[in-house]
């Protein structure tokens, strides 16, 4: 999720309780979470075969695939409203994402061939970026019912939803814990940002980070080991990582340690290494260090923006965001520098937001 998505203030809505679905709308979710038909082949060699974005190219945002094998692309929304924020489903064959084809954004659910679209939050607030659980059974996303940001979870089968922040603060940026057990998240207040933590239940709320410096945009290692996130308490912004314990104190190790911002961390499958955005040759190029923040190395090399970086399933390949062409568009390159390829290639404007699991 990209910075400007997360800080979108959305209009205000004032409610007491999240919408509930009724009995005749519980057997409409069941029916529609059968399992759907995959159009999709395996990339030769294995691995992951298709990578997910949004694209206006047909006039207005809609939710696409490619092919990591013949560069095809798709677009499975095809519906003339705003269809964004694709999250790939672990083990079921759904993509969630988020549409306002109803009048307000809701979090929807398609088949990987796009059949099968279905409303599943059904809510009169603006339900946005959505995040499934590692076991694919819940899925956490941010919602303005009460008139600011909190991070709610449905049940995909029942279609029921717990608010899990309910603060006057903003919230938003949910990461699902590797076993399922916690969500990590962002919560902007008066006094900054703080990485915060807590159940899935929404039992066991922790302050994580707890300085006055703003800290955001945490992303769990593939071990549940530890956080990384971004903080400027040195002055500047950079990448740190530590337990998710509270308080952010326990292994805490600034690892960028650089004058210029160091931004968007994403760990590797095998959680060996972080690739992350650095702002030190002047504009934004895509970087590759150690956990421990040793051997950072520069991937691309270009006088236009590349930020975003998002691991392969299988470690083989970084998709990344670039505007080098002109335009938004979405970038390949291997972990040591080799293979760069523009995988979305069109004048209009595509952004990256997942790969096939």
């Amino acid at each position: 999720m990209g910075l400007g998505g997360a800080l979108m203030i959305r209009d205000s809505l004032v409610g007491d309780s999240l919408p509930t679905l009724q009995p005749t709308s519980l057997l409409r979710v069941a029916a529609n979470l059968a399992p759907g038909p995959t159009p999709f082949p395996t990339a030769p060699g294995g691995g992951s075969g298709w990578l997910g974005f949004i694209s206006d190219r047909d006039g207005n945002f809609e939710i696409y695939v490619a092919s990591l094998d013949n560069f095809a692309t798709v677009n499975l929304s095809t519906d003339p409203s705003w269809d964004a924020d694709p999250a790939w489903a672990p083990g079921l064959q759904k993509i969630a994402f988020a549409s306002n084809r109803d009048g307000n954004f809701d979090i929807w659910l398609m088949n990987l061939n796009g059949s099968g679209q279905f409303n599943l939050t059904r809510s009169p607030a603006n339900d946005r970026f959505p995040v499934w659980s590692p076991d694919g059974t819940r899925i956490a996303f941010q919602s303005d019912y009460n008139g600011n940001s909190d991070i709610v979870v449905v049940k995909i089968f029942d279609g029921v939803q717990t608010n899990l922040t309910n603060s006057p603060t903003n919230e938003f940026g949910p990461a699902w814990s590797p076993d399922g057990s916690r969500i990590a998240f962002t919560s902007i207040g008066s006094a900054g940002g703080e990485a915060f933590a807590v159940n899935a239940d929404g039992s066991g709320l922790v302050n994580l980070t707890n300085t006055l410096a703003d800290d955001l945009f945490s992303a769990w290692s593939p071990d549940g080991s530890r956080l990384t996130f971004e903080s400027d308490r040195d002055g500047n912004r950079e990448l740190y990582v530590a337990a998710p314990d509270s308080g952010g104190g326990f292994g805490l190790i600034n690892l960028t340690k650089d004058e210029a911002d160091d931004t968007f961390s994403a760990w590797s499958p095998d959680g060996t290494r972080i690739a992350f955005t650095s702002f030190r040759d002047g504009n934004q190029e895509i970087y590759v260090m150690n956990k421990d923040g040793s051997e950072q190395r520069r991937l691309t090399d270009n006088p236009a923006g590349d930020w975003s970086p998002s691991w392969s399933p299988d470690g083989q390949r970084i998709a990344f965001q670039s505007n080098r062409d002109g335009n938004q568009e979405v970038y390949l390159i291997r972990p040591d520098g080799s293979g760069l390829l523009n995988l979305t290639n069109n004048p209009a404007d595509d952004l990256i937001y997942g790969w096939q699991p």
